[in-house]
C-alpha cells in the first residue's frame, strides 16, 4: 500500500505504465491496482509485460489467458491502447529482439513498441492554449524602459504573436505581440516551452494569472469536485481547511464534501467519514479565489494540483478535476 503516493507522483506526467507479471502467477491484485492507478491518472498506453515465460514452457495458452484477463480488466478502467508482451527478461526473449521462441507472437518487441508509442506531450500541442503566468518581468533598464513580460512554462497548446488571448481572472481580452527566450523571439511556442510573453495591451497580470486561448478557455470556479490521493500520516476530513497550489496559483481550500472512497483493486466506491494515508477519494473543494482548471481527462497539466498544509508547508495530496 505504501507505494501508492510513489506511483501517483510519477504517473501523472507518464506516457506509458509498464506492468510486469509472472507468468506463473498471472493477473493478481498487485497488477489490477498499478493498471487501476495508471487509468486514474489517465496514462494512455499500458504495457503487460508478461515474463518468465520460460517457466511455462512458452506455453501460448497460458500467455493468452493472462493477456485475456487482463485486457477485460483494462476494458472496465475505459483504457483504450492495451498491448500484451511475452517476455524473459533473463534470457532477452521479446525484450530487444524478437524471440524464436514465440513464432505464435506477431506483436512487437518491448523495445520496439517503447520506442515507437504515440507521446502525450504531441497530443498536448493540439489542446487550447494555457499559459499560467510564472513571473512578471520589468527591467525598468535605460535600454529597455517600457519592457513588460510574463515568464512562464506554456502548459498545453500553441500560442503564437498576433493570437488573441484572455488573461484570467480579469477575463480582459488582448493579443500576444511577441515571444522571448534567451536565444531571442519565437514566431511559435508549443507545450512544455518555457517563454516570456508580450501583450500587445497593458493590462493588470500577475503571478498565478493565466493567459488562454480566447475561444476556449478552462472552467473558472471556486468549487471544484475532485479526485483525490491522501498523502498524510493524519486523515482528511470534511470541512478541513488546506492550500490550493494548481499551476503557479496558491488559494486557500475547504474539503466541503467528502462524496466516497475508492477501492482501486475492486474499481467499488463506498462511503467514507475520512481518507488515510494512500487513500483515493472523491471530494468537493470550495476555494477562496478561482481557479482555471480544466477536467484532468482532457488536459492532465491544468487539471491536476497538489494540496498543501497551511501549517507546516507540506504536500499532503494530489488530485485531479472532475469533468
Amino acid at each position: 500500500m505504501q507505494y501508492t503516493r510513489n506511483m501517483v507522483t510519477g504517473a501523472s506526467t507518464a506516457d506509458l505504465a509498464l506492468v510486469l507479471v509472472d507468468a506463473r502467477k498471472g493477473v493478481i491484485e498487485q497488477t489490477r491496482r498499478h493498471a487501476s492507478l495508471s487509468a486514474l491518472l489517465r496514462v494512455p498506453h499500458l504495457v503487460l509485460a508478461v515474463n518468465k515465460m520460460d517457466l511455462v514452457g512458452w506455453d501460448r495458452s497460458v500467455f493468452d489467458a493472462i493477456a485475456a484477463d487482463f485486457r477485460e480488466f483494462a476494458g472496465r478502467l475505459d483504457v483504450e491502447d492495451v498491448l500484451a508482451v511475452p517476455l524473459s527478461a533473463l534470457a532477452g526473449d521479446n525484450v530487444v529482439d524478437r524471440s524464436a521462441r514465440t513464432p505464435w507472437y506477431e506483436g512487437p518487441t518491448l523495445l520496439e513498441h517503447l520506442e515507437t508509442v504515440h507521446v502525450v506531450r504531441e497530443t498536448a500541442e493540439q489542446l487550447p492554449a494555457r499559459f499560467p503566468v510564472q513571473y512578471v518581468i520589468r527591467p525598468m533598464s535605460t535600454e529597455r524602459p517600457d519592457y513588460r513580460g510574463y515568464a512562464g512554462t506554456l502548459a498545453s497548446g500553441r500560442l503564437r504573436p498576433g493570437d488573441e488571448v484572455a488573461v484570467l481572472p480579469s477575463g480582459r481580452r488582448t493579443t500576444v505581440a511577441a515571444l522571448d527566450t534567451y536565444d531571442g523571439e519565437l514566431a511559435e511556442a508549443v507545450a512544455g516551452q518555457a517563454i516570456t510573453v508580450r501583450l500587445a495591451d497593458e493590462v493588470d497580470v500577475s503571478r498565478g494569472d493565466m493567459l488562454v486561448a480566447a475561444s476556449a478557455p478552462p472552467t473558472s470556479a471556486q468549487s471544484v469536485e475532485a479526485t483525490v490521493c491522501w498523502m498524510a500520516d493524519a486523515p482528511l476530513r470534511q470541512g478541513q481547511r488546506l492550500l490550493v497550489k494548481h499551476t503557479t496559483r496558491t488559494a486557500k481550500a475547504l474539503v466541503a464534501t467528502l462524496h466516497d472512497r475508492l477501492d482501486v483493486t475492486t474499481l467499488e466506491r463506498s462511503p467514507a467519514a475520512e481518507l488515510v494515508l494512500n487513500d483515493i477519494g472523491r471530494v468537493t473543494l470550495r476555494t477562496a479565489t478561482p481557479l482555471f482548471a480544466d477536467p484532468y481527462a482532457v488536459d492532465r497539466r491544468t487539471g491536476a494540483f497538489i494540496l498543501v498544509d497551511e501549517a507546516t508547508g507540506n504536500t499532503v495530496g494530489a488530485g485531479m478535476v472532475a469533468g
